[in-house]
Parts: structure tokens; sequence; C-alpha cells
């Protein structure tokens, strides 16, 4: 061992100093080899399960946390890694049922279970059995979390006092996820308020103050490179795998209309809705892993392809509810990976939703999205860029590619939901079904954030909503509109 170096930590314990330093992939790789020496090693699968959700590889951790779970049902961290999936997943029930086990015992992972649970009660609507549990009380309560839980809380009836309190937290804690989480929940009962300026002004500050530097022009390269494949009509990668059956994904920006879309065709019996399933940049990832994406992609082996093809198809019947046929993916990363999509899963259905572009740009700059891989979320101008690249490529992209697909525009969605609805179906193969129109009826949880819109009958409220912030509009929005103007059905 070199002078001065400190000794190596035992496996176990660098598990924990990599996530503890945020290095997700270099943990993954050791708790990886854990499992290689022994199967039976419970270091090892609960290292990969959380390394894996931190990358955001959640059906990948969730089959490691099962895993470690069958070596040790009552270890307090497996169960609390795995109610945490069970919530990233949609699985309510079961993962309030987990976590209030857990709060209740005495394991050193009893605070943050009942921070858990907090969580998941709110999201899920369960509003009287958060009311409880915050006025239970505990040692839970001391943790700075404990505070925007009850803000939450008291949003419903004395807005006001949520707002003062919210803000309180953004400025006094340390932790920025916090600040973050609370300076968007305070920015978003603003704009409930209509106290426009003032979400407007308070959402740029969050923005400043919690979201690092981003590089947008890495970030639209992609984009750049499939218009120039459209312009110069290059041909795409060609497909070489066999193609897929009951698989349809969204194509689009957040904030388009595409949860409301999800939990209408999720009401569908064939249809299951798995959420932003992370499947989709797992496919990029892995074809760029080979060394030949995109321009020599001709010399992948297929075996290859067809192993990246099965690991997507895996993790998507892992989350597909018992019984349907179909999985509706509500990736928000598929328009910047087209080429990829068409040459592994060729025949998945893509359903590209567009709607006015102030809109979605205005609630977009007022929601809390990662900072890290949605920096470009931070400002309107940034934002606009966004815009600009997904409609210039998109509906055109897909028909390049050769993917099978419908183009809906969420104003016309709202206005006839039924017509929409069947076309997106008939294009699947299914027939129509009325419950797709009661998508408030949805009993799945919905984690984004869309959760409480979608709890209300379909709507026009939120067309429209750019006015409210007329002021933070110039020029440079007027092409974008247009062209969306002209898209809508008269």
């Amino acid at each position: 061992m070199p002078p001065n170096q400190p000794p190596a930590l035992p496996p176990a314990q660098e598990i924990e100093r990599l996530i503890g330093v945020g290095d997700a992939p270099a943990a993954w790789r050791v708790a990886d080899e854990l499992v290689r020496k022994s199967r039976h090693s419970l270091a090892g699968w609960l290292g990969r399960a959380r390394a894996a959700a931190m990358l955001g590889r959640i059906a990948e951790a969730d089959a490691d946390a099962e895993q470690a779970l069958k070596l040790a049902p009552q270890d307090p961290q497996a169960r609390l890694v795995a109610s945490m999936l069970d919530q990233r997943l949609g699985r309510t029930d079961r993962a309030a049922e987990r976590l209030r086990r857990l709060s209740a015992e005495r394991t050193p992972y009893a605070n943050e279970a009942a921070v858990m649970l907090a969580e998941v009660l709110w999201f899920a609507h369960r509003r009287d059995e958060l009311r409880e549990l915050l006025a239970k009380g505990g040692d839970w309560m001391r943790d700075p979390r404990a505070a925007l839980m009850t803000a939450r809380m008291k949003s419903k009836e004395e807005p006001a006092a949520a707002i003062d309190e919210l803000v309180a937290i953004l400025g006094r804690e340390r932790n920025p996820l916090l600040r973050r989480a609370a300076g968007f929940e305070a920015v978003g009962l603003l704009d409930k308020s209509a106290r426009y300026r003032e979400a407007y002004d308070l959402a740029l500050r969050v923005h400043a103050d919690t979201t690092p530097p981003f590089d947008l022009e890495g970030h639209l390269m992609p984009v750049r490179m499939h218009r120039e494949m459209l312009e110069k009509r290059i041909a795409p990668p060609a497909p070489r795998v066999d193609p897929v059956q009951g698989v349809a994904l969204v194509v689009g920006l957040p904030r388009s209309g595409t949860t409301l879309l999800e939990q209408m065709l999720d009401r569908h019996p064939a249809i299951s809705g798995i959420g932003e399933y992370d499947g989709i940049e797992t496919i990029f990832g892995d074809l760029l892993a080979t060394g030949r994406w995109p321009r020599g992609a001709a010399a992948i082996p297929r075996d290859d392809l067809v192993r990246i093809q099965r690991r997507y198809l895996d993790g998507a019947q892992r989350l597909r509810r018992e019984g349907a046929s179909w999985s509706f993916d509500k990736t928000l990363r598929a328009w910047r990976m087209l080429p990829a999509v068409g040459a592994i899963l060729p025949g998945a259905v893509c359903l590209h939703v567009a709607r006015d572009p102030r809109d979605m740009a205005i609630s977009i700059l007022l929601s809390h999205f990662h900072p890290y891989n949605d920096g470009w979320t931070a400002s309107l101008a940034s934002i606009r860029r966004a815009i600009e690249a997904e409609r210039a490529i998109l509906p055109a992209m897909l028909a390049h590619v050769g993917l099978p697909h419908e183009s809906l525009v969420y104003e016309d969605l709202v206005a006839d939901p039924a017509g929409h609805v069947e076309r997106c179906l008939s294009r699947m193969g299914l027939s129509m079904d009325a419950r797709c129109l009661s998508p408030e009826e949805n009993a799945r949880a919905v984690f984004t954030l869309s959760h409480e819109q979608v709890r209300r009958p379909i709507n026009s409220s939120s067309i429209g909503r750019w006015r409210n912030y007329e002021f933070a509009f110039d020029e440079a929005w007027k092409p974008l509109v247009e062209a969306h103007d002209k898209r809508r059905t008269r």
C-alpha cells in the first residue's frame, strides 16, 4: 500500500461511503462485485438497489430490492428501500403498509420511514391519514422535512399561512432539495391564489438558488443530429431485432398533457401505465456502451441488440399491471432518442402530445423538476429553446424512423377526448372503452407534477394559463405559437 493512503474499507462500508458522496455508479460496481462473488450477499443486493435507484434505473432497483428481501425479509433497511421503490412505482397501499409498520419499530430507520409515509399519503391524496400521522407526532417531527408536510396540510385551509411557512423553509434550510421542494410548493400556492407576479418572481429565485449550471447545448446535441437526418434524408440505423408487441410510449416534453393521456389510457383493461420508466435511457446508454452507436450501428452484434431489447421489455413487464397486454411508458426522454427507439423497439406505438408552448413553458417554469437532469427548466429562454428543438423534429422524426404513431394536440384532446382516445386505441388495435373518459376515477397513484390535476374530470381550466403571466413573454414566442395554432383542429 502506498504511504499515506488510507486502508481500503470493507465493501459494505465502501458502498455506504460512495452513496453518501453521491457516486452511484461506483457504488453499483462495488455492490455488483459482491453479488458476483455471492448470490447470498445482502449488502450486495441492497447496495445495487440503492445505487440503481439513484441512477433512475427503478425497475432494476426494484428487482434487486426483491432479492434483498428474499434473503432478509425483516431487515429494516431492505424494507425501507423496498417501500421507497413501491412509492416510485405507484404501489401505494403496499408502500404505506410497509412504512407504517417500520415507523412504529425501534430501528434506526423508523424516522425515515415516517417521513416517507407522510410523502406517500400526500401524493396519494390520503389527507385524513396524513393528518392523523402529523397529530400523532413523534421523533420524526424533528426532521426538517416534517415542517414541509405540516405546511402542505395547512395549504388546504390556510394557504397564505402555508406560503409563509414554505418560504421560511426555503430561507433557513441548508438541504438544497428540501429548499427547492418548499420553494416550488409556495410558488404553486401563490399561483392558485392569483398572486402571479409573486409566483413568477419566487420561481426565478428558487431556480437561481437551487439549479446548478446546465449544458443546454450538450442536451440538445442529439436533436440537432436528428434534424440533420431529416434535412439530408439520412436513413436511421435499421432495426435488426424482432418487432415488439404491447409497447406504447409518450414522445414529447413535460407539461404537455402526458399524464392526462396516461391516466385515460390506463383505465382501459388492456393497458397498464408504467409511469416514467427509465428503460429508454437505459437503451440509449447500452447502445453508447457498445462504442459503435450510431455511426457503426450495423457492426453491433445482433445478440447485443436482442439483449438490450430484452432488458427494456423485462423491466416494462415487471411494472405492467397483471392482466394487461399493453404497457404505456410515460417517459419524457424518448423524443431525444428516437433512432435508438426505432432500432431496439420496432413496432412500439408512439403518442406525441403537443400543447400551446406558452402554457407549457409557464407550467414548466413554475414546477419542481430535477435540478441536474432538467436544468433547462430554469428560465423561459432555455425552455423556449427546448420547445423549438422538439417542434423542429416532431412528428416528422417518428415517420422517418418508421415508428407507428399518433400526434395529438392537447387542446383538441380536451375538447374531444372520446375521438382522440379512440384514435390512440385504434392505433394499438384496441376497441374504445368508456372508462377511458373518466381518468379522475383512476385509483392508480400519480407521483408526478400533475398528481392533483388528474384527480379532476377532464377540463379546459389550464388552457390559456399563460395569460396570467403575459408580462413574461416576448415576440420570440410568436413563431412557436403560430405553428402550434396551425396544428389545432378547427
